[in-house]
């Protein structure tokens, strides 16, 4: 955990924002320089609630990283789980499962997703024949492409290579439509069972 510094001035930074009221914190900066006390002194407080501001931005940063490492890792844990609990289930034949809490576990079939990446061979000529932004229209190229006659008239200046995503079975929790505060905790659940 990070060890912070309060100072005052720092609290005034942080409340500043292009809606607030910039003249009060002009005024409690005149009131530090016009202090009686040493200008060494009004000199390290003023760059230390910056420094301490910098550090705390620092900080959270690092920690938005973590935070996102580890959001991207909980996220592959899960599908990967509800893939191999998916399988458990398939392995003992059980299609459905109906609980008390949630509504229900069903497995999600396997699935295959063809797509299409569309590689432009001749962009000039492509182009040549209407089909432009900045670049080659790809949407408009695609969108073309369903279109037999305007297939032949690309084809000498195009390639479309096919892809399929596969996608394992998966586990799917039905859940119940219940009130947000029924909390149910799991050894209640499985001490019930």
């Amino acid at each position: 955990m990070m060890k912070t510094v309060s100072y005052r001035l720092l609290a005034e930074i942080e409340r500043l924002s292009p809606s607030s009221q910039k003249d009060w914190f002009r005024g409690y900066l005149q009131e530090i320089l016009e202090s009686d006390r040493p200008y060494y002194v009004k000199t390290d407080y003023i760059a230390l609630s910056f420094i301490e501001l910098e550090h705390r931005i620092n900080y959270l940063g690092q920690e938005i990283k973590s935070l996102t490492a580890l959001r991207k890792k909980l996220q592959q844990a899960r599908a990967l789980g509800l893939e191999i609990a998916a399988r458990i289930l398939d392995d003992y034949g059980i299609e459905k499962m109906e609980g008390t809490v949630i509504s229900s576990l069903t497995i999600t079939p396997e699935s295959t997703k063809a797509k299409e990446i569309l590689h432009i061979k001749d962009p000039d000529k492509v182009m040549a024949l209407g089909y432009v932004k900045f670049s080659v229209d790809e949407a408009a190229v695609k969108k073309a492409l369903r279109h037999e006659e305007m297939r032949k008239e690309l084809a000498p200046y195009i390639e479309v290579e096919r892809t399929e995503e596969h996608h394992p079975p998966k586990l799917r929790i039905n859940k119940k439509r219940i009130h947000e505060a029924t909390v149910v905790e799991p050894d209640d659940i499985l001490d019930a069972a």
